[in-house]
């Protein structure tokens, strides 16, 4: 028997995500040719649904499918922003108990309008996250993941993502054999390495109407020179217990930090825009030394120096 995949879409569709969904499913197969999935559309009521792009689809089934599905697939819609869009979905108790489901970038907002993902592990687009966090507490985000797998429910992060998911749950179902020739007949990488944190722009704000404004200044244009909480406060003219107490009241963080997310941060722009060495990069972001450098960027984005580099600048 085929698993049968039920992708749930509403108006305003992101179509990427519901092509990639039909693509890799529909691509896997058994050694002898024969499909391994059998992927149907519907959508709350039969007809032409508004993609985010200049064409419409058309779907022909109802909710009735999702009471056949092994696994449902909500992808994203360019409403999921809306002030709890998808909160009135009851259709959702139609999908067996036993049934996965999936989301899609900002799809996981369905999910969790509808209780679904409470006390979960959930991700979404990491632009989301801040406003997912706020509308849905109950929810144990991890906004720095490719997706999650929490029982029977899974969430992905931005759009490409939902190519790791799928090819993530065809490995589960059906192995890696499996997987790995969807993914070689899709042209893309059977695994990612590191989370999206590795594509989240972080932009390092820098007061400048502040008491420590000075001191910060001073240690971005020097991060290649030992920054010690003396010498920043000694710039200022401060005790080190003053300087402390107000650059984290002004900043939001401690100096100590800051000063690491400011080396990350000079660590990827000269990564993604020179060609200096890795030794050369570490120096000049202020870690001394690659290894220390590595030690950091894995922490933080999950990826060594040089896979960042290949993803971003090329090789």
């Amino acid at each position: 028997m085929t698993h049968r995949v039920v992708v749930f879409v509403r108006d305003g569709l992101l179509a990427m995500e519901f092509g990639t969904v039909h693509r890799l499913f529909g691509q896997a197969r058994s050694e002898d040719g024969t499909a391994l999935y059998d992927v149907v559309t519907c959508t709350s009521v039969p007809g032409p649904v508004r993609t985010d792009t200049d064409a419409e689809i058309y779907v022909r089934h109802g909710v009735e499918a999702l009471e056949h599905a092994d696994t449902v697939i909500v992808p994203a819609s360019d409403l999921d922003y809306g002030e709890r869009s998808s909160a009135n979905m009851i259709m959702f108790d139609r999908v067996p108990a036993d049934a996965r489901i999936a989301s899609i970038c900002t799809g996981s907002f369905v999910l969790a309008a509808l209780g679904l993902l409470d006390g979960r592990r959930a991700t979404t687009h990491w632009k989301s996250a801040e406003q997912f966090r706020a509308r849905y507490p109950q929810v144990k985000l991890e906004p720095d993941v490719l997706y999650t797998h929490d029982g029977n429910i899974l969430t992905s992060a931005g759009e490409a993502s939902g190519i790791d998911l799928c090819l993530y749950m065809i490995r589960e179902d059906f192995g890696s054999s499996v997987a790995n020739r969807v993914a070689r007949g899709t042209v893309v990488p059977p695994h990612r390495s590191g989370g999206q944190a590795q594509y989240i722009e972080m932009p390092i704000p820098r007061s400048t109407t502040t008491s420590t404004a000075a001191a910060q200044a001073w240690a971005v244009a020097n991060l290649d020179a030992p920054l010690s909480l003396e010498v920043l406060a000694a710039k200022l003219s401060m005790s080190v217990r003053t300087f402390t107490r107000r650059f984290t009241a002004e900043v939001g963080i401690s100096p100590a930090k800051w000063i690491a997310q400011q080396r990350i941060h000079r660590a990827r722009e000269l990564l993604e825009n020179t060609d200096h060495s890795i030794d050369r990069v570490a120096a000049e972001s202020g870690f001394g030394t690659a290894t220390s450098m590595r030690q950091q960027l894995m922490a933080e984005i999950g990826v060594s120096p040089s896979v960042y580099r290949s993803t971003f600048r090329g090789r």
